[in-house]
C-alpha cells in the first residue's frame, strides 16, 4: 500500500474565468492554504528530552501535537495530559488506531533507546525497539495513509569520522549497535520513499544540550550520560566531583571536543524540515552549530554560570571516544533556512542551569 497524499483542494467554480477570483473565492483559498499548513502531528517519544521541546514548538507553529510514548524514559509531566497516548512502538494496532483517530498528517519519530554502552551490552534491546519499533511505526503509517516523517537520527551513524567538520558526505560506518540501528532506519526510510512515496527527513544530531528558557522543560535521564547535566549535578552537590576521561588528546587543552546544539534549536529544525517534505523524497541533514567546545571548556562555562566550584579529576581515556566531533551543518542552513539561536556555550549552559537548579530531582515522576 502506498502512502496517500493528504492535501486538500477546492475545485474552481464555473463562474471563475480568466484568472479573476471573487472575494469569497479568495477567502476559500486562504482557508484551505491555512489548513494545509496546519497539521496534527504524532510525536513518538514526545515525553522525552528533545521530543517534549519539539511538541511545544509545534504548538507554537500552529500545529497540534499528539504524544505517543511508553514512558520508559519519558516523563508524564513533560507532556500535555490531554494529548498523551501511552503505548509502545511495537503495538501496531494501537499505533494505527491513534493515527486514524486523531487524523494525523505527519509523524515526528524521537522514540529510541540511545545509550551507546548499553547497546553494546544488550544489542537485542536496541534492534527490537529502535529497528523493530520503527518498522512497526512505518507500517502503521502506511495502513493509516500517513506519508510524512521527520526522524531523529544521530551522528553515531558516522562512527569514527576521518574528517572534521563532519558533512553529510562523510561515510556512515557506525561502531556500535546504537549507531547501526539508526542507520538501518535511515535506509528503511529511503526504501519506503522509493517504493511507497514516503516523504521524510533524517536529522543527525550532534550533542543536544540546554533546556527550555522558561525553565519548565529540561533534561532528566536515568542514568545521566550527557556532560552538561553531569557537571551541573556536581555544582548542585549531587556528585562529589566529575571525571574527565583523558587529557592527552590531540586538541588544544588535551580533552575531547564536541559540538553542543541547543534542544530548542533542534526542535526548530524539525518544524522547518516538516514544512519541506516532498512525496518520494528524503532529506538527510546534520544539525550542529559548527563550533566545538572541549570538556574543560564546558566545565569552565558551568563554573561561570553557576558561580560554584566544581571539583574535577582526570581519568583514563574511554575506548572509542574520538578526539573531535564538530558538525558541518551548512546543508541544513541552506535547505531548511535554519539558523541556531544559541551559539554561545554560556547561553546554552544558562538554560540548563535554570532547569536543574529549579528541578534538582528532575520531573520527580
Amino acid at each position: 500500500m502506498a502512502f496517500r497524499e493528504g492535501r486538500m483542494g477546492i475545485a474552481p467554480p464555473p463562474t471563475e474565468r480568466h484568472g479573476v477570483r471573487s472575494p469569497q473565492r479568495r477567502r476559500d483559498i486562504a482557508l484551505v492554504s491555512e489548513r494545509e499548513r496546519t497539521l496534527n502531528i504524532l510525536v513518538t517519544g514526545g515525553a522525552g528530552y528533545i521530543g517534549s521541546h519539539a511538541v511545544r514548538l509545534l504548538d507554537r507553529a500552529g500545529h497540534r501535537a499528539w504524544i505517543y510514548d511508553n514512558l520508559s524514559a519519558g516523563h508524564r509531566s513533560a507532556a500535555p495530559a490531554d494529548r498523551l497516548i501511552v503505548g509502545d512502538l511495537t503495538d501496531r494496532p494501537r499505533l494505527t488506531a491513534a493515527l486514524a483517530e486523531h487524523k494525523i498528517g505527519a509523524v515526528m519519530h524521537f522514540a529510541a533507546f540511545a545509550l551507546v554502552g548499553e547497546s553494546v551490552a544488550d544489542p537485542a534491546k536496541y534492534y527490537q525497539n529502535n529497528v523493530g519499533g520503527s518498522l512497526s511505526l512505518l507500517e502503521a503509517m502506511r495502513a493509516a495513509g500517513v506519508g510524512k516523517m521527520v526522524f531523529s537520527s544521530t551522528t553515531a551513524t558516522y562512527g569514527a569520522p576521518q574528517t572534521t567538520p563532519i558533512s553529510e558526505d562523510e561515510p556512515q560506518r557506525p561502531i556500535n549497535p546504537y549507531g547501526f540501528t539508526k542507520l538501518v532506519v535511515e535506509q528503511a526510510l529511503a526504501d519506503y520513499a522509493q517504493a511507497y512515496g514516503l516523504a521524510y527527513a533524517a536529522l543527525r544530531y550532534f550533542n543536544a544540550a540546554g533546556a527550555s528558557p522558561h525553565g519548565d522543560l529540561g533534561e532528566d535521564h536515568t542514568p545521566e550520560s550527557h556532560l552538561i547535566p553531569i557537571v551541573l549535578q556536581a555544582a548542585l552537590g549531587q556528585r562529589e566531583k566529575i571525571t574527565i576521561f583523558g587529557d592527552d588528546y590531540p586538541t588544544p587543552d588535551g580533552t575531547c571536543i564536541r559540538d553542543y546544539v541547543h534542544v530548542d534549536d533542534l526542535g526548530a529544525a524539525h518544524v522547518q524540515a516538516l514544512e519541506r517534505l516532498r512525496p518520494g523524497q528524503g532529506l538527510r541533514l546534520n544539525l550542529g552549530t559548527g563550533q566545538g567546545h572541549s570538556v574543560r571548556e564546558v566545565v569552565e562555562a558551568c563554573r561561570r554560570v553557576t558561580g560554584r566550584p566544581i571539583p574535577v579529576e582526570i581519568g583514563p581515556r574511554r575506548p572509542g571516544d574520538p578526539p573531535e566531533l564538530v558538525a558541518d551543518a551548512r546543508r541544513a542552513r541552506q535547505l531548511l533556512d535554519w539558523q541556531p539561536r544559541y551559539v554561545e556555550l554560556d547561553a546554552i549552559v544558562s538554560t540548563a542551569w535554570r532547569w536543574h537548579s529549579a528541578h534538582p530531582r528532575g520531573y520527580g515522576d
